[in-house]
């Protein structure tokens, strides 16, 4: 009996060991440099993690919601790669600074001029954005990984609310609520713009290790597991030894 209940409770941690160490697969996805209001400007940088141990990221294709057009996208440099953009003409100009908009970025193309984002790293592709619509809570981004073993990747799967996030799902960009005071684009928002985009600059993108804070926290899990354990099982053991004296 003392064997057999050892043996499950080492069972029992041991499956919890496993459960907390599959990786939890990363997407690519859409996060501003600071704030992402409604009818201003922002600079937004898409996350591009590399999932494969055998092949490097070598190109990313982001396609822009054609609902809500964007008048002004402009692609920040990052080193190692180059940046297309594509503009299609508009069925509905736009209005932006007193001027009619005839046509808007669709997509954005980004491919490597050399190793590109290898296994166990990624690389951040900031773009400045605007204006941003002020009839929508949030954005979504259609993007396409592709792989220098050919793979591709389509992450392009819409998450519904209330429903479990889809297998591949579509960068998805949340707006935060129009600055009190603010109506339509203005120089102000130009200014602003400006100064997200050098704030964005003086940040490191070349391609950079995946962040160590889920680990430690898988770690941490793993551990306190593990002596979670340990302790049922010294308790099992006293309790057979107290009712066998």
């Amino acid at each position: 009996m003392k064997v057999s209940r050892l043996a499950a409770v080492g069972a029992l941690a041991g499956s919890a060991v496993l459960v907390l160490s599959v990786p939890a697969f990363a997407h690519v996805s859409v996060q501003p440099e600071g704030t992402a209001a409604k009818g201003g400007y922002a600079v937004v940088a898409f996350k591009v993690p590399n999932e494969r141990d055998n092949a490097s990221t070598t190109k990313l294709e982001v396609t822009f919601p054609a609902e809500h057009p964007l008048a002004s996208v402009m692609p920040q440099p990052v080193p190692g790669w180059k940046a297309d953009v594509t503009k299609s003409t508009l069925d509905k100009p736009l209005e932006m600074h007193g001027k009619k908009i005839t046509e808007a970025v669709t997509k954005v193309t980004w491919t490597a001029d050399g190793k590109g984002v290898e296994p166990g790293y990624f690389q951040k592709f900031p773009v400045s954005v605007g204006t941003l619509p002020e009839d929508t809570d949030q954005l979504v981004f259609k993007a396409i990984q592709t792989y220098s073993n050919k793979e591709v990747v389509r992450w392009i799967e819409v998450p519904q609310k209330g429903q479990e996030e889809p297998e591949n799902p579509a960068p998805v960009l949340e707006l935060s609520a129009a600055e009190e005071g603010h109506h339509g684009s203005s120089s102000a928002d130009k200014a602003d713009d400006s100064e997200d985009a050098e704030a964005a600059s003086a940040k490191t993108h070349a391609a950079e290790p995946a962040d160590s804070s889920d680990t430690t926290a898988r770690v941490l899990g793993v551990v306190g597991i593990v002596v979670g354990a340990l302790g049922v099982a010294y308790g099992v053991l006293a309790g057979r030894r107290r009712t066998t004296a």
